[in-house]
């Protein structure tokens, strides 16, 4: 469920507010243990969504360094190299 959550800071370009959100859903779906709540509790959920959301893009924006952007394409690379270490053949190759 969280493996989906990515490191959003310090990249260019920056992250955007779809990536932040869906950051934000994979957390509160593990918070909560629902994928897709229910009726009764979708307002709830969809209200941590958003309050996670704005914390997250809070966060992001006050976070300083002096380290420069990394590359998005770079990293993809260096975790597809990982994954392949440690499964011994590259995820695309999978069934």
């Amino acid at each position: 469920m969280c493996r989906n959550i990515k490191t959003l800071y310090n990249f260019a370009p920056p992250a955007t507010e779809v990536e932040v959100r869906a950051s934000a859903l994979q957390f509160v779906r593990k918070l909560s243990g629902f994928n897709r709540p229910s009726k009764a509790n979708e307002a709830a959920f969809e209200r941590a969504v958003d309050r996670v959301t704005g914390a997250a893009r809070e966060l992001l924006d006050s976070l300083m360094t002096q380290a420069p952007p990394r590359d998005r394409d770079v990293e993809a690379a260096k975790a597809r190299e990982r994954a392949k270490t440690r499964y011994g053949r590259p995820v695309s190759d999978r069934p």
